[in-house]
């Protein structure tokens, strides 16, 4: 199964190394004048799925902003290093990117538990930061006063999976499965208080390292325990792929609710049986979920047209809210470059911090000087995990 998920990330990065092209390093009058980007994306890793996607919406802007003559006229160098989801290797390279390259912005790195690892790096360095880990401690205006987040916290998705569980689904007695990494421990730790404050009973818990290949025992204990329900908090997908079969070998039918990894289309080809990706809620965004009516928002459907051809022209084979949300880390270094007149960190904090429904693909994104949390709670809604189409997603049924 590990070997299957190797496989996979791989065929997926050199899907994506072909489709879009490759952004090179600006060289001499254009790189001294340059708006340089730190992007820290793990395109390799046990937790590489997303940020692939990411880099795709990444690239692909910075792609439109150069050829239509740059921000302001100054075209953006975007330095990328592959953190491959290992924290120490995501600080030696935003070190690299911040004091020998001299970033003017460090977007990423994608997953919260390398980003825990750099973001007090790039806060003591005084660069702007564009936060894409959903994890509460990376976002402090006190400690961390340039970073804002671009993704929704973890509070968030949470939340969404609560409210559908207990509310909907009307389910009290629940199992909650993490993995080992900073971003898995600390949402299982919160999912936890999050459930009990809700009165619902938590029958089972469990921290897995990502690569773990057997989880079977750890199915067999929720389901022995009484768990109506099964939450898993996880940016693994393998490890998401692992327990849906454990799930559906031993013959358990719950409802596994969670990350939006559970949807990722990855998993498809990681199940046992197809069937076993059917009762899968994972958290998601009214952005990238089709409408009662079949269509997307405006602003995502223009981006699927507009990055389509680039992707080979068929149907889209990564979870869009990626895509989306790496476009819009480009969109608001854009938009505030422009309203700060320059890079200066002063002037853009407070261009940022005053920024009110500003209108990216991903989200509308609001700061203040106290709130740097961008994503606004209507922007979540539950999706149906087995509905993928197109990189994109129905609601779940209410």
């Amino acid at each position: 199964m590990a070997q299957e998920h190797a496989r996979i990330t791989r065929r997926s990065l050199a899907a994506g190394a072909l489709a879009l092209p490759f952004v090179g390093r600006l060289r001499g009058a254009a790189a001294a004048d340059a708006i340089k980007i730190g992007w820290l994306p793990s395109l390799t890793g046990p937790l590489a799925t997303a940020a692939i996607g990411f880099d795709h919406g990444v690239r692909f802007r910075v792609e439109e902003i150069n050829k239509a003559g740059g921000i302001a006229g100054r075209p953006i160098d975007l330095i990328t290093r592959d953190t491959t989801s290992d924290p120490t290797k995501a600080v030696t390279f935003a070190q690299q990117l911040l004091f020998n390259e001299k970033v003017h912005f460090m977007a990423g790195p994608v997953n919260s538990g390398e980003a825990l690892a750099t973001v007090r790096i790039v806060a003591k360095a005084g660069i702007p930061n564009l936060i894409t880990g959903a994890v509460e401690e990376l976002i402090d205006p006190v400690k961390f006063p340039l970073a804002y987040r671009v993704a929704n916290t973890t509070t968030q998705w949470i939340t969404i999976a609560n409210d559908y569980v207990f509310n909907q689904l009307k389910i009290k007695k629940i199992a909650i499965i993490g993995d080992s990494t900073g971003y898995g421990s600390s949402s299982s730790k919160r999912a936890i208080d999050m459930a009990k404050a809700a009165g619902a009973e938590v029958a089972f818990t469990a921290t897995i390292d990502p690569n773990q290949v057997d989880v079977v025992a750890e199915m067999t204990r929720a389901r022995n325990e009484g768990a109506q329900a099964v939450m898993v908090w996880t940016a693994a997908s393998g490890l998401a792929a692992r327990l849906l079969n454990a799930r559906g070998d031993i013959g358990w039918s719950v409802p596994i609710v969670g990350h939006p990894v559970l949807g990722t289309p990855s998993i498809k080809a990681l199940l046992n049986k197809p069937e076993y990706w059917a009762n899968t809620i994972t958290a998601g965004y009214r952005s990238t979920s089709i409408g009662p009516d079949g269509k997307l928002p405006a602003r995502t459907q223009k981006l699927v047209d507009a990055i389509r051809p680039q992707l080979g022209g068929g149907d889209i084979q990564f979870n869009f809210w990626w895509i989306a949300l790496g476009y819009d880390i480009v969109q608001v270094v854009d938009y505030a470059v422009r309203k700060a007149n320059g890079t200066n960190p002063d002037e853009i904090k407070k261009v940022l911090d005053s920024t009110k429904d500003f209108p990216g693909v991903f989200a509308e994104y609001t700061w203040t000087p106290t709130e740097h949390n961008g994503v606004p709670d209507k922007s979540m809604v539950a999706n149906l995990a087995d509905s993928f189409k197109d990189g994109c997603y129905a609601v779940a049924p209410r």
